[in-house]
């Protein structure tokens, strides 16, 4: 049997500490925000940015390597804050989407609730670069017992019992809180998700347990019966769905996930419906993330008119907005779907590209819990960039245009001017 000897590289690790590399000559959209900063030199040591500065400025140390930009556009690595990756459980599937998805700028994702047994390995290989893959984070489900009905929640505890595994979890009254999160935490989980079928009181006294063991909640904006202001009131870092804020006046009052009522959506597209500005202005006040998921419904449809409205009030109101997708793995698309939830941002909602880009980036790491090391191009932060070969500033479609990636400081170049 071969064994791999202790220390030994893996294909897509990070480079060792000693390895330094200088990224001159770019323009750097730096994911905060702020104006693009042409002539900027990027300097990366092993897995860590240890410098941005002006070319001009920027004293290339001995023993550095030089890559010549050229002028092209550098931003952080991408995060789409909304996948699904082992509903069922496919293996090959799941590394063919990350591959995909890495080579398309993506340098992190949000697992939604999984089959987290093989999520939790894929989390392990990204991370120590067994394979070409975004950095993963991922939540342990929860949810009311009748939401366990739904045949995914079988799809993903194949060998056990739905609602009764660490991963997936029914609520009851009786349920002891403090052990159902500390269950969720043993998963290695970031989060816990707050699914379906659970009251207003419930979904506050987990957020307020999972919070106290350390653990940050994501939720749908709806969970039924508990309304969009309910949810947001319970104090859970992100909500997902904005076309869910249309449940917080309902044609007829919550009940559970699968007995949904039906959405008048003329009632909202002024965009200034009071009940879900009122939602709006205590997100903003608490920093709470909107995860819209609006490229996920076609354009002309009712829902995909809906969530263009809503995620453009939300904007206008403050709220922050990432980027997730939701949408089912398929690696014969040519690009990650993150790329159209960022037009959809700029092209249906209002957002300027620099503002879509933030989105795409820190808010992203926020909604990941993971601002601390990501999502902006700054000394201190992992070394996670795009290069893009045309200013998605003058046209947010040229993030399409990536040539080279970099991911924890190790180089994936997708052009012939990148390869040596």
């Amino acid at each position: 049997m071969s064994v791999t000897p202790p220390g030994a590289p893996t294909p897509h690790a990070p480079p060792p500490p000693a390895e330094t590399v200088v990224y001159r000559g770019g323009v750097l959209v730096d994911g905060t925000g702020s104006p693009a900063r042409p002539g900027t030199s990027v300097v990366v040591s092993g897995e860590q940015i240890t410098e941005v500065a002006p070319d001009a400025s920027q004293r290339v140390a001995d023993g550095a390597r030089v890559v010549d930009l050229g002028g092209r556009f550098v931003l952080p690595g991408l995060v789409d804050t909304h996948q699904h990756l082992a509903t069922p459980p496919d293996r090959p599937l799941a590394e063919a989407t990350l591959r995909r998805d890495l080579r398309g700028g993506v340098t992190a994702i949000r697992i939604m609730a999984d089959d987290l047994r093989q999520i939790a390995d894929l989390a392990r290989a990204a991370r120590v670069g067994e394979v070409a893959a975004p950095d993963v984070r991922y939540a342990a489900l929860t949810a009311g017992p009748s939401f366990f009905d739904d045949p995914r929640t079988a799809q993903v505890s194949q060998g056990e019992t739905p609602g009764a595994v660490p991963w997936m979890q029914a609520i009851t009254p009786d349920t002891d809180l403090r052990l159902a999160v500390a269950l969720a935490r043993g998963t290695h989980a970031t989060a816990i998700k707050i699914y379906a079928d659970l009251p207003g009181g419930t979904v506050a006294a987990l957020t307020a347990e999972a919070h106290r063991q350390g653990l940050r909640v994501w939720a749908h904006a709806a969970v039924f019966p508990a309304t969009p202001a309910q949810v947001v009131r319970a104090g859970v870092d992100t909500v997902s769905h904005v076309t869910m804020m249309a449940f917080q006046e309902p044609s007829r009052p919550l009940t559970t996930y699968a007995d949904k009522p039906p959405i008048d959506h003329t009632r909202f597209l002024e965009g200034s419906h009071p009940a879900v500005a009122a939602v709006f202005a205590d997100m903003r006040a608490r920093g709470t993330v909107l995860d819209a998921t609006g490229s996920m419904w076609d354009a002309e449809s009712p829902s995909g008119k809906l969530a263009a409205v809503l995620t453009a009030q939300a904007h206008r109101a403050g709220v922050d907005v990432s980027t997730g997708t939701d949408s089912d793995p398929d690696p014969e698309r040519a690009y990650p779907p993150v790329l159209d939830e960022v037009a959809f941002l700029v092209e249906r909602c209002g957002f300027t590209p620099l503002e879509a880009i933030r989105s795409a980036t820190l808010v992203g790491a926020r909604a990941l819990a993971a601002e601390h090391e990501m999502g902006t191009v700054e000394p201190g932060k992992l070394a996670n960039l795009l290069v893009l070969a045309d200013d998605p500033l003058r046209d947010i479609r040229n993030l399409h245009t990536a040539e080279l990636v970099v991911k924890r400081g190790h180089a994936h170049a997708l052009a012939d001017r990148f390869a040596t």
